[in-house]
């Protein structure tokens, strides 16, 4: 994958010079949330197989649990919000959403978590950059990627 930098903006108009509406730094993308079933069960099931930690947990409806993951950088929300229905993760291509997670051993994790009640999409792949990546789902159906990059790509 590519990234879209500067000159392929500038195929497609100018670009905007900073000004008082432009980016200052103080905005930081904080969580993402799901909407899912069990969010009790969902959010253990992440603290023991995927090593995410509870950082907020409602004890009555939606329930909601932010998780973060071990270096305190990523966060998730997952509650069950009576207004609105779930989604069909299942029936959803992974390649439309998924959660990754870096793995220093994407085989093995792979088989642990699929030991854990996870199901396979697909195999274990090799990328042409050299990353090793798998697909599977949690056991409510979110996709789930594991990823050993060749060349890290962040922290």
């Amino acid at each position: 994958m590519t990234s879209a930098g500067p000159e392929t903006w500038e195929r497609h108009g100018p670009v905007a010079k900073p000004g008082p509406t432009a980016y200052d730094g103080n905005v930081k993308i904080e969580h993402t949330a799901y909407q899912v079933a069990d969010p009790v069960g969902l959010a253990r099931w992440y603290v023991e197989h995927l090593g995410m930690t509870v950082k907020r947990a409602q004890s009555a409806s939606p329930f909601g649990h932010f998780l973060a993951d071990d270096g305190d950088a990523v966060m998730l929300e997952f509650y069950a919000n009576p207004r609105v229905t779930v989604p069909d993760y299942r029936a959803m291509d992974p390649l439309l959403l998924h959660i990754a997670f870096s793995a220093d051993d994407v085989p093995a994790t792979r088989a642990r978590l699929l030991a854990a009640g996870a199901t396979p999409e697909g195999d274990v792949t090799h990328t042409d950059a050299g990353d090793v990546l798998a697909m599977l789902r949690d056991p409510w159906g979110i996709a789930v990627q594991l990823v050993q990059r060749r060349t890290p790509m962040i922290g």
